[in-house]
C-alpha cells in the first residue's frame, strides 16, 4: 500500500482578539528591590491615579509611542500596553465625566492610528485595540452629545483622509450621536464626495484616483440602507450586480440584520445555490443556521440537502447531529456517497459515527493512502488489534524516513519504539528488530538518525 506524504504549508495566521495572549490584560509591575513583580489589575491602576482629571495622563501615553515598531516583537509589546491602557479607560467610564471619556478615547484613537500606521501589526493585538476604541467611540460621542457638525467633519476626514484605510466606521452605530438632523448632514456631505468623482472607467482599467472614495461610499449606502430598514436599497447595496455568491450572502445578512428572517433565509439559500464555491459553502452554513432558528424543523432536510451539494465528512457529521434519532434513515446513501472519497469515508466513521472496525475495513477496502488518516486510524485501532496496526506502523515509517531532517528521524524512532512495544512477547517482536537493523543499514550515511534512533534505545 503507498501512503502519500501531504504538503505542509507554514503560515503566519492574523491573530483575533482572543489570540493576543492579553490574559485579562493584567499588567506585570517590577520593584526596585528586586522581588518577585506583583500582577495588577486596571482597578488598581485607576485607584492610584486620583483625579478624574487624570484619566489622559493614565490612558494616553499608554496608546502613543514613538518608538521602533517595524520589529513584531516591539510592535506585540506595545499592543498589550495599548490594551492595558483601555482596560483602565473603560474601567473609569461610569465614574468619569462623559465630554473627558470622549476626548481621552478621541485622542486614543486618533493616536492608535499613528501607531498602527508605521507598526508591524502581523500579530494583529494593535488593530484589536483599536477596534476596540472605534466601539468605544461612537457610543461616547452619544453620551458627550458632542456637537454634530464637529462629528460629522471628524468622520468624513477619518473615512476619506485618514492615514490609513482599513478601518471603517458604521453610520449605523453612529445614528443616536448623529440624530436626524445630523445624519440628513452626514448624507448631505456624502453626496458632495459622490458628485466629485471622475467618471468610474471601464471594467478592464486597473487604475481609478477616486477607488478609494467609491468604496467607502458603496459602504456607508449599505450601513445607511440597513438604518432606514430599507429592504429594497438593502438588496440594491449588498446584491450588487449579484456575480458573487458572497453579494448574496451579504444581503442575507443584512436582511437578518433588520429582522427580515424570511427573506434573509431566501438570500441565504440563493448564494448557497450560487456555484461550488468556498463563499457559496459559507453562506450555506449560513442558511442552516438561519433555519435551525427559526424553521428547526426544516432543518434535517436542509443538512441533506448540503450533504448531497457537498458529499464531505464534515457535513455528513452535521447531517448526523441534525438527524438525531432519525439517522438511520440517511446512513446507507451517505456511508455509499462517502465511499467515493477514503478520506472522508474514513474520517466520518471513525470521528463521527466512532466505529472503528468500519473505519478499519473501509480504508484497507478503498486503499486509503493519506498518511494523516492512517496516523488516527492506527491509534484509534491499537487496543482493538494491537499487532494487525503493525505493517502501517512500518508503512508510515518508511514513507517518513524518505525525507531527511532530524523531525522526520525523531518521528520514525518514536514509531518504532512503539512498535517494539506492541510487538513485545509476540512472535512478530523479531521482526520489528530486523526491520529496525535493515534501516539502520540502509542509513547508515545518516548519522543524525543513528542518533535518534540511539535515543529511543533501538537495537
Amino acid at each position: 500500500m503507498f501512503i502519500q506524504r501531504p504538503v505542509v504549508v507554514h503560515c503566519r495566521f492574523r491573530a483575533g482578539a482572543e489570540q493576543d495572549n492579553r490574559s485579562h490584560h493584567l499588567h506585570s509591575i517590577s520593584g526596585q528591590d528586586g522581588q518577585r513583580p506583583r500582577l495588577t489589575t486596571p482597578t488598581d491602576r485607576w485607584g492610584k491615579i486620583g483625579s478624574m482629571g487624570a484619566l489622559s495622563d493614565a490612558v494616553l501615553p499608554l496608546i502613543r509611542s514613538r518608538a521602533e515598531l517595524h520589529r513584531w516583537s516591539a510592535a506585540n509589546a506595545h499592543g498589550r500596553q495599548m490594551h492595558e491602557a483601555l482596560d483602565i479607560l473603560e474601567h473609569a467610564l461610569p465614574t468619569t465625566d462623559p465630554l473627558e471619556a470622549y476626548t481621552v478615547a478621541h485622542k486614543a484613537l486618533a493616536s492608535a492610528i499613528k501607531v498602527i500606521a508605521r507598526a508591524d501589526d502581523s500579530s494583529g493585538i494593535i488593530g484589536d485595540a483599536c477596534q476596540r476604541l472605534l466601539s468605544l467611540h461612537p457610543k461616547l460621542a452619544a453620551a458627550a452629545h458632542v456637537p454634530v457638525g464637529q462629528l460629522i467633519t471628524w468622520m468624513m476626514a477619518f473615512q476619506f483622509e485618514g492615514e490609513v484605510d482599513f478601518f471603517e466606521l458604521d453610520p449605523k452605530v453612529y445614528a443616536a450621536a448623529l440624530g436626524d438632523r445630523g445624519l440628513s448632514g452626514y448624507r448631505s456631505r456624502l453626496d458632495q464626495v459622490q458628485q466629485g468623482l471622475a467618471p468610474e472607467p471601464d471594467s478592464d482599467a486597473w487604475q481609478d484616483p477616486d477607488r478609494h472614495k467609491r468604496w467607502v461610499l458603496d459602504w456607508n449606502a449599505r450601513r445607511l440602507a440597513v438604518l432606514d430598514r430599507d429592504v429594497e436599497a438593502i438588496i440594491r447595496t449588498h446584491a450588487r450586480d449579484r456575480k458573487v455568491a458572497a453579494w448574496f450572502h451579504d444581503a442575507a445578512k443584512a436582511l437578518e440584520e433588520i429582522g427580515e428572517t424570511e427573506l434573509a433565509i431566501e438570500w441565504a439559500r440563493r448564494a448557497t445555490d450560487f456555484d461550488h464555491g468556498h463563499q457559496a459553502q459559507r453562506a450555506a452554513e449560513s442558511w442552516c443556521a438561519l433555519v435551525e432558528e427559526y424553521h428547526p424543523d426544516e432543518l434535517v432536510g436542509a443538512r441533506s440537502y448540503l450533504f448531497y451539494r457537498w458529499p464531505t465528512a464534515l457535513n455528513a457529521s452535521r447531517l448526523h447531529a441534525a438527524a438525531g434519532s432519525a439517522w438511520l434513515e440517511h446512513e446507507a446513501d451517505v456511508t455509499q456517497i462517502l465511499k467515493g472519497n477514503p478520506i472522508d469515508a474514513v474520517t466520518f466513521a471513525l470521528s463521527t459515527l466512532k466505529d472503528t472496525h468500519q473505519a478499519w475495513k473501509l480504508a484497507h477496502d478503498l486503499n486509503l493512502t493519506s498518511e494523516h488518516t492512517w496516523k488516527e486510524l492506527v491509534t484509534a485501532y491499537e487496543p482493538i488489534d494491537s499487532l494487525a496496526v503493525l505493517a502501517i506502523h512500518r508503512q508510515l515509517v518508511e514513507s517518513t524516513l524518505t525525507n531527511p531532517g532530524a523531525e522526520y528521524y525523531r518521528d520514525a524512532a518514536k514509531r518504532l519504539a512503539r512498535m517494539r512495544l506492541l510487538a513485545a512477547g509476540s512472535d512478530r517482536a523479531r521482526d520489528i528488530d530486523d526491520f529496525i537493523a535493515q534501516l539502520r543499514d540502509t542509513y547508515r550515511r545518516r548519522p543524525r538518525l543513528q542518533q535518534e534512533f540511539d535515543r529511543a534505545k533501538l537495537p
